[in-house]
């Protein structure tokens, strides 16, 4: 690039000091593409930038300010107007959700404070329960994706069980083979209680589910929120000595879309050996 030319761009440092984006930031998000120098001195590596550049630099601040994910701020910056409102739309949507999380987590701290609500509000049991015949569809999921797979699963399944000429008969469920969480993927297994009915509609079979001892305990709330019944749950086993045998299983006994999120009622039971450990 000839003197003259080069001589019109800024160095990293001062248009890190006009976009106050880190330096440290300007590198990530040219190793991302998100934002690239206009210019890279081939013997040196530094990083030059045109003062236009600025525009989109102080887009992508605001966005990080409204914590969208890096991939999404790239998908928004390159997509046109009308695609790219929806990824907002999207996002906003996203961070409704989550103020009414921590809305719901403050109203709980409050009520701690006052005495209303116990530290570990989970009170953990042991039942019998027995084999149940159900229609099964194995999934593979991420944090990201199992909202999506579990949605479309029970899709799949109800109308693979009301083409087989048979009806629900009980609460769905899910079990999880895997820990799924923001480090690890996994198969679920989503089902629908259907009685004594034989078929099998392409991923969709018919399976009975063993029975056995459970330990169980019971969530109300937003299935989002389910994670420390986990934590009561396990805590219990381990106290007690015992084995888990299987998965956990999720029993849903409420309809979310006859109910408000608040009121949700989900069973969480761990197949356990009781044979070990006490009761």
């Amino acid at each position: 690039m000839e003197s003259e030319a080069l001589g019109r761009l800024l160095p990293i440092g001062a248009f890190s000091n006009m976009t106050r984006l880190s330096i440290k930031a300007l590198r990530l998000y040219d190793d991302m593409g998100i934002l690239s120098p206009a210019h890279v001195d081939q013997s040196s590596g530094y990083r030059y930038y045109t003062r236009g550049q600025a525009n989109r630099a102080e887009a992508i601040r605001l966005l990080r300010g409204v914590d969208m994910p890096l991939d999404e701020i790239s998908e928004v910056l390159e997509a046109e107007p009308d695609v790219a409102r929806k990824l907002l739309d999207a996002h906003r949507d996203r961070l409704v959700d989550r103020l009414g999380a921590h809305q719901r987590m403050l109203a709980f701290l409050n009520d701690l404070l006052d005495g209303k609500e116990r530290l570990m509000p989970y009170e953990v049991n042991v039942k019998t329960v027995q084999d149940q015949r159900v229609a099964a569809l194995r999934k593979h999921a991420t944090h990201q994706t199992i909202g999506d797979e579990i949605a479309g699963g029970f899709a799949t399944l109800m109308q693979a069980v009301m083409s087989s000429g048979t009806s629900p008969n009980g609460a769905p469920l899910i079990i999880f083979h895997d820990v799924i969480d923001e480090q690890n993927d996994g198969d679920i297994e989503i089902c629908i209680p259907i009685g004594e009915a034989n078929f099998e509609d392409g991923e969709v079979v018919a399976r009975t589910l063993p029975g056995g001892p459970m330990a169980f305990t019971m969530h109300k709330g937003p299935y989002q929120e389910v994670t420390p019944a986990y934590h009561a749950l396990l805590a219990w086993i381990d106290d007690r000595g015992h084995a888990t045998l299987a998965g956990p299983r999720e029993i849903y006994l409420n309809d979310p879309t006859q109910v408000e999120e608040e009121e949700l009622l989900t069973e969480i039971q761990w197949p356990i050996d009781t044979a070990e450990g006490d009761v």
